[in-house]
């Protein structure tokens, strides 16, 4: 019985193909999933189809594809350097194919892998790396056990998890948001940055429990700011990273929430680039957003609010310090969050009040968010103070303050 090409193992190889033509017959969800990859490969992709979906239509209409609106024509294939037939008609998708084939031009059948010259492995990307997976032949091709194990490799790599040799890392300060607290809402580039240092300059409410999966040569310095107790000076912290990462070192600077927003991230930025130290920033999932809508709690909704206020409460009104308008919030319509407001809600609420906004005005306080001790309080602008200190409310809590607590619980009391 003669040899097939499918009996021999697949030979992997990698196209460049900026500046090429490239044709998709099909214009479904095969094409939709396929072409943004070319695309991000620089190819001049030419697809055919009566219809489209609404994604390819925008990409379309934004110039990034050239769409033929019409049926597959031989023609179609006429400087094409690589071919992807998608459509839903397999006798189209076999024409593609056999012409293809007599023109050399490696050809993707998303109907029949076995019947193409060629197939898509189940592709990922790592910092300039690409892990590709496919099938040593015919009879080992299992698209979903490819991406299972791409999908493996990427995040071990993204991780940290995975070793791959010495690839020297600068050194420098990468600032790492934690997010709320709960380690698993941690990015996936947040993680890796912290597998990667050689110190880890931690904040009390970073997620903790992170620290304890760091390789032992780690070093963790803590500058923990407690509320009424011992607390790391920012001038401190500052030189700290810059001293570290002056030394040598790649250094972590971890804290909870987003570095940016009540943060005071950007002043570790200002003091490493004054002394020439590297730094680059890990965004994190932020608290103001994050924590309502872990509770449930939605900070926008269509027919509610148009507006979305964040605000520290950490400097009562009244406060020479503080820079925020309190009366112009009480005029606001929208959501306000409360952030590091525990202590001044009391304060805060009965400013908002004599400014315009309702003493009715539903307020909840969700309490250790993200944590296994999560608690959502409930109350009014009028009861916000009496309400924290019966609940007995200590900080972290995020405070949320407008109509869409009522759209989250609208049989409140």
């Amino acid at each position: 019985m003669p040899e097939t090409p499918a009996d021999h193992p697949t030979y992997p190889v990698g196209l460049r193909l900026a500046g090429r033509r490239v044709l998709v017959a099909g214009g479904g969800n095969v094409a939709q999933r396929r072409v943004p990859t070319l695309l991000a490969a620089g190819a001049d992709v030419h697809l055919v189809s009566p219809a489209v979906t609404p994604s390819i239509e925008g990409l379309a209409a934004a110039g990034e594809v050239t769409w033929h609106e019409r049926g597959f024509r031989d023609a179609d294939l006429d400087g094409a350097w690589y071919v992807m037939a998608a459509t839903d008609d397999a006798a189209v998708n076999a024409r593609i194919s056999d012409l293809a084939e007599e023109r050399r031009v490696w050809c993707v059948r998303a109907d029949d892998a076995e019947a193409a010259t060629a197939f898509t492995p189940a592709v990922g990307r790592h910092q300039g790396d690409t892990v590709a997976v496919m099938a040593t032949g015919a009879a080992d091709r299992d698209p979903r056990h490819h991406a299972a194990l791409r999908d493996e490799v990427v995040t071990a790599l993204r991780e940290g998890r995975l070793a791959v040799g010495e690839r020297r890392r600068r050194p420098g300060v990468v600032l790492v948001g934690g997010g709320p607290g709960d380690p698993e809402l941690i990015t996936v580039a947040g993680r890796k940055a912290l597998m990667e240092a050689d110190v880890v300059v931690a904040d009390r409410l970073a997620p903790r429990e992170l620290l304890a999966e760091l390789p032992a040569s780690t070093r963790i310095v803590d500058v923990a700011k407690l509320p009424r107790g011992r607390s790391a000076l920012q001038d401190e912290i500052n030189r700290v990273l810059v001293e570290e990462a002056s030394a040598g070192h790649r250094v972590a600077r971890f804290k909870g929430g987003d570095n940016f927003v009540f943060g005071r991230g950007y002043e570790e930025v200002e003091a490493c680039v004054a002394a020439g130290v590297e730094v680059t920033v890990v965004p994190g999932v932020s608290s103001p957003i994050a924590v309502p809508g872990l509770a449930g709690i939605p900070v926008t909704h269509r027919g509610v609010t148009h507006d979305l206020t964040v605000v520290s409460g950490h400097l009562p009104p009244g406060h020479p310090d503080s820079l925020v308008d309190w009366e112009a919030l009480g005029h606001a319509r929208g959501t306000i969050v409360l952030m590091m407001a525990v202590e001044n809600a009391a304060a805060i609420a009965a400013a908002v009040v004599a400014a315009g906004r309702a003493g009715t005005t539903p307020v909840a306080v969700v309490c250790d968010g993200s944590m296994p001790t999560q608690r959502t309080v409930l109350a009014t602008l009028a009861t916000l103070g009496e309400t924290i200190e019966r609940e007995q409310v200590r900080p972290p809590a995020v405070i949320v303050v407008g109509e869409v607590v009522a759209v989250a619980h609208p049989a409140r009391d």
